[in-house]
C-alpha cells in the first residue's frame, strides 16, 4: 500500500481479531532497552508490551550500527486513557475547524491519536520510540516525539520533506531495522510502530490481528 491509510479507515475496523492470549511483559526487565520515563503513569502501564512485540524490538536493536540504540518511550496504553487522548485532540480540532463535520473531525483526529476501538497501543501491540546514541542522548529525527501535524507543519509524517538531511537519515535507519523485524509504521507519526494489531494486519496483508485491546487489570 503506497497511500497513507489512517486508523479511521473502515478497512482497519473490518480486520477481525483472533486474540492469541499472549501476555504483556515489562520492557524494563533485563535492561536490554533504553527506557525513557516521559510517559510514565502511576501503574507503569507505559512500560508493557506484548511479548512478541518486545522480541521484535530486540531483533531490531541488534540490527542497528554500533553506537546506536532504540529508545523506548511508550507501549501499552489503557483503553480509558486512549479514549481521553482521542477526545481531547478531537475537541481541539472542533474548536479550530468549526465548519468540519463529525466525520471530518474523526478522520483528522486519527492522524495523531488512534480511535479507541482500533488503538494498537491498547492492545499492547504498538510502541513509540526513537534512536539514541551510546550515551542515551536522543538523535535528531526532525520533530519532537508526539508533535501533531498542526504544530510540526506536517513534519511528523514519516516521509516529510521539511526536515533536515540528518533527520531523514535517522528516520531511514530507524525504519530499516524495525521493518526488518516485522513491525509496520503509522505514516503520520514517524515514532509509532506496531505488530500484531489490526492496522498491522491490514498493511501486512494478514487475514486477522493476533492482539486485541486489553484492560490494565489483565497485563503482566
Amino acid at each position: 500500500m503506497s497511500e497513507i491509510v489512517l486508523m479511521s479507515d473502515p478497512r482497519v475496523a473490518a480486520i477481525p481479531v483472533a486474540e492469541c492470549g499472549e501476555r504483556l511483559v515489562d520492557v524494563r526487565r533485563g535492561g536490554s532497552l533504553l527506557v525513557d520515563a516521559r510517559k510514565q503513569d502511576p501503574a507503569n502501564a507505559f512500560a508493557f508490551l506484548r511479548e512478541g512485540v518486545l522480541e521484535r524490538l530486540f531483533k531490531a536493536q541488534a540490527l542497528l550500527p554500533q553506537g546506536l540504540r532504540l529508545l523506548f518511550v511508550e507501549g501499552y496504553r489503557p483503553p480509558s486513557l486512549q479514549r481521553e487522548y482521542f477526545e481531547e485532540y478531537a475537541s481541539q480540532l472542533r474548536t479550530s475547524h468549526t465548519a468540519w463535520s463529525d466525520e471530518q473531525i474523526h478522520s483528522a483526529a486519527s492522524r495523531y491519536v488512534s480511535p479507541p476501538d482500533i488503538a494498537p497501543h491498547s492492545a499492547g501491540a504498538a510502541v513509540d520510540l526513537t534512536l539514541a546514541d551510546a550515551g542515551g542522548r536522543e538523535l535528531d529525527l526532525g520533530t519532537r516525539m508526539n508533535a501533531d501535524p498542526e504544530e510540526s507543519e506536517g513534519a511528523c509524517y514519516t516521509h516529510a520533506v521539511n526536515i533536515s538531511e540528518e533527520a531523514h537519515a535517522n528516520r531511514k535507519q530507524l525504519g530499516a531495522v524495525l521493518t526488518a523485524a516485522g513491525l509496520v509504521n503509522y505514516p503520520t507519526e514517524w515514532w509509532h510502530w506496531s505488530f500484531g494489531d489490526r492496522y498491522w494486519a491490514l498493511i501486512a496483508r494478514e487475514a486477522a490481528a493476533c492482539y486485541g485491546p486489553k484492560e490494565i487489570a489483565s497485563y503482566g
